[in-house]
């Protein structure tokens, strides 16, 4: 009685999960089709390029003169009131000037160049946020992959237990089988069951991170990935280190801030020089009275000490961008060397697991199958055969994924089209 009603329950549960399959059908979408969504519609995207586009816009305003000044002046002679002595004194006048500040040859220019760099830079972080987001939506993809494979292997071992332990139960009811035997394999069957209620969580909550990357309604429907396959590798870990310093996209944003900080100490430097003043002035007086006419010029001598400290942070600023360019340069070609190698060794395990113990466990556990349907075997080594199938195909998958997830990782560290 315990053995059919525990029979019972695991059933109520494989229909659950039989349920839930059945709304993951449809077409898959390609990964190159998300990637592409999420390049267009990702808002965190768009908001880092509206910060670019603003930066753009700096240049043109530090490379402008400083705005003119207008001036009216009343100078009146003998009382405070307006115009007072115009008519009969010489003093008094209405003046009419403009002043206009003008910077040190280059001084502009530089700042310019500055602005320019930061916008620069500004480009070179929306294009690591890019290829941020282009890897999270790989890791995802790729990760529902997985999930969705082994979910497919679970149902099909499941079904092939499923038989195995209604034999198991016959027998025993017949006084033929044990019922520890037939225990432990319904054990086996709610374990698996465990496994496909842990992947369904798991999935759900991968869809709902993946269509935040693709700004989709949470309740749109799921994204359903193309099946996991194996990507030949034709580049060497040379060739792929040598791409980059041209296009990883975090050794660009500190390459970006070296030319920024360049400019900078130029532009520090250049502050030594001394900026002007030029103003003129109008100043009429009354009838019979000889105008006034009045041109200045005035000199801004920058102090040197302030300069000097300018100079020496500016200077201070660009070998620390410096030192941290060479940082990233040597953890990204470390990082390439550590995909390549997992590249590489994944490779031969998926091929060991195709050529060599997927085949053998699969034919082991015919072999196991048959001499106990026939009645000339236990049931345990059918068991322990059809687990070791499975741990296998998992571990199949597994290597599948990892292979995969470091194809991905190449390409984002050296900007090359792998897939």
């Amino acid at each position: 009685m315990k053995v059919a009603l525990y029979w019972t329950a695991a059933l109520v549960m494989a229909t659950g999960a039989s349920a839930y399959a059945q709304e993951m059908t449809g077409m898959p979408t390609s990964l190159a089709t998300l990637i592409s969504e999420a390049q267009s519609s990702n808002t965190q995207i768009s908001a880092a390029d509206h910060a670019r586009k603003a930066a753009t816009h700096v240049a043109q305003q530090v490379t402008t003169l400083p705005d003119p000044q207008f001036t009216v002046q009343s100078y009146s002679v003998g009382s405070p009131k307006p115009f007072a002595g115009f008519s009969n004194s010489d003093f008094a006048y209405i003046g009419f000037g403009a002043s206009q500040e003008l910077p040190y040859a280059g001084k502009l220019r530089l700042k310019g160049e500055v602005a320019n760099r930061d916008a620069d830079m500004q480009q070179t972080q929306v294009d690591l946020l890019r290829s941020s987001i282009t890897d999270q939506v790989k890791a995802l993809y790729l990760r529902l992959a997985y999930l969705g494979a082994t979910l497919s292997i679970l149902s099909r071992n499941d079904a092939v237990l499923k038989p195995m332990i209604e034999t198991g139960l016959s027998r025993y009811s017949l006084g033929q089988g044990s019922q520890a035997e037939v225990l432990k394999a319904q054990i086996e069957h709610t374990k698996i069951l465990r496994e496909v209620t842990m992947h369904h969580q798991e999935m759900g909550q991968l869809q709902a991170s993946l269509k935040q990357l693709l700004h989709r309604s949470q309740s749109s429907p799921d994204i359903i990935p193309e099946p996991l396959s194996l990507t030949p590798l034709q580049r060497s870990a040379e060739e792929l280190q040598n791409l980059i310093l041209a296009n990883n996209p975090a050794v660009s944003v500190n390459t970006a801030d070296v030319h920024k900080q360049d400019a900078q100490l130029k532009s520090a430097q250049r502050e030594s020089k001394p900026d002007f003043n030029v103003s003129y002035m109008f100043q009429q007086t009354g009838g019979g009275y000889r105008d006034y006419y009045m041109l200045t010029v005035s000199l801004r001598l920058p102090r040197r000490k302030r300069v000097e400290a300018g100079v020496a942070e500016a200077a201070e600023s660009l070998e620390r961008s410096k030192q941290e360019l060479d940082s990233q340069v040597q953890q990204q070609l470390a990082e390439v060397k550590k995909q390549y190698i997992a590249v590489t060794n994944t490779a031969e395990l998926v091929t060991e697991y195709q050529d060599g113990l997927l085949p053998q466990a699969r034919a082991a556990f015919q072999a196991e199958q048959t001499t106990y349907q026939s009645g000339k075997q236990a049931f345990a080594p059918v068991l322990s055969s059809l687990l070791d199938v499975l741990t296998f195909e998992h571990d199949y998958q597994q290597a599948l994924l990892d292979h995969e997830t470091a194809i991905a990782r190449l390409e984002t560290l050296t900007g090359a089209q792998l897939r």
